[in-house]
C-alpha cells in the first residue's frame, strides 16, 4: 500500500530517516505533491472533488455509532499511522498481494522506478485489520484518503475477513486500479527483483518495504511463500550491486 513521497522543493533530496506520521498526510502536502508531478509530466493525482466525493461515498456506508475496520497488507499493516483501537491477524479471500504499481516516487525515482504492493483480484490474502473507533471514523479516514487516495491508483472497497477473535467481519481495503496508468499487472518476478533491489527515493529503499514487509507477516505467524523467494532474489540482486558498487 501506498507511502508516496515526491522529491520537490517540499521535500529534501536526502532520505527522511524515519515512518511516516500521522501529521504528515495533510491536503496542503498532497497539493504540492500533484503539482509537482504535474509539471514533470507524471500521471495526473485525482482532483480534491474526486477525493473527497470517493471519502464521502465510504464514509456514508459505516452505519452510525459503528467502528470501522481497515484492512492492511503492506506498510499499512506495520505504519497505519493513524489512530486505530484494536489491530488483529485477518484472511480476506478473493485477492492476492503482488508488485503491480510502478512507483517513480518516495521509493523509486522516475530514471529508477520501483514497485509498490496492492491486492488484485484472485486467491487470497493475509494480512492485520485495524479496528477505528466509532468517535475517530470520520477524522481518521480523512487521514487514511490523504494517504491512499492521492493518485487514484488505488480503489476503496468493502470485503469480508476472517478477523482473529471476531466473527467474519466487513473491512475497508484498498485494491488496485486495473485501469490506472500505473497499473503493470503480473510481471516477470525476475523483473520484480531487479527493480526493487534498484529503487531507492527520498522514502528509502524499496527492498527496505519488501523486507519489512515480509518480517511483519512473520512476526504475526504468517508464511507468504511468494514473497519470501522475492525476498532471496532481491536479496541476491542487491549482494551483486553491493560487489559491484553499481
Amino acid at each position: 500500500m501506498s507511502d508516496e513521497v515526491q522529491k520537490d522543493e517540499a521535500f529534501p533530496v536526502q532520505q527522511l530517516g524515519r515512518d511516516l506520521r500521522r501529521e504528515d498526510f495533510t491536503v496542503e502536502r498532497v497539493r504540492r505533491l500533484a503539482d509537482a508531478v504535474a509539471a514533470r509530466g507524471g500521471v495526473p493525482f485525482m482532483s480534491d472533488e474526486a477525493r473527497r466525493a470517493s471519502l464521502k461515498a465510504i464514509r456514508e456506508s459505516v452505519p452510525a455509532g459503528e467502528d470501522a475496520w481497515v484492512f492492511g497488507y503492506g506498510s499499512l499493516m506495520w505504519n497505519p499511522a493513524i489512530n486505530v483501537a484494536d489491530s488483529r491477524k485477518a484472511h480476506v479471500r478473493g485477492y492476492h498481494r503482488t508488485f503491480c504499481l510502478t512507483l517513480g516516487v518516495g521509493r523509486g525515482t522516475p530514471e529508477k522506478p520501483g514497485l509498490m504492493l496492492g491486492i488484485d483480484r484472485g486467491g487470497s490474502c493475509t494480512g492485520v485489520a485495524h479496528r477505528i473507533s466509532a468517535d475517530q471514523v470520520e477524522s481518521e479516514l480523512s487521514i487514511l484518503w490523504l494517504r491512499e487516495m492521492m493518485s487514484g491508483a488505488y480503489e476503496p472497497r468493502w470485503v469480508n475477513a476472517d478477523v482473529d477473535g471476531h466473527r467474519r467481519t466487513r473491512v475497508l481495503t484498498f485494491v488496485i486500479n486495473r485501469s490506472h496508468p500505473r497499473y503493470e499487472g503480473a510481471l516477470p518476478e525476475v523483473e520484480v527483483a531487479r527493480r526493487i533491489a534498484l529503487a531507492e527515493g527520498m522514502l528509502g529503499t524499496n527492498r527496505e518495504y519488501l523486507y519489512r514487509t515480509v518480517k511483519h507477516l512473520a512476526e504475526l505467524g504468517i508464511e507468504d511463500g511468494p514473497l519470501r523467494g522475492l525476498e532471496r532474489q532481491v536479496r541476491e540482486f542487491a549482494n551483486e550491486l553491493d560487489a559491484t558498487g553499481d
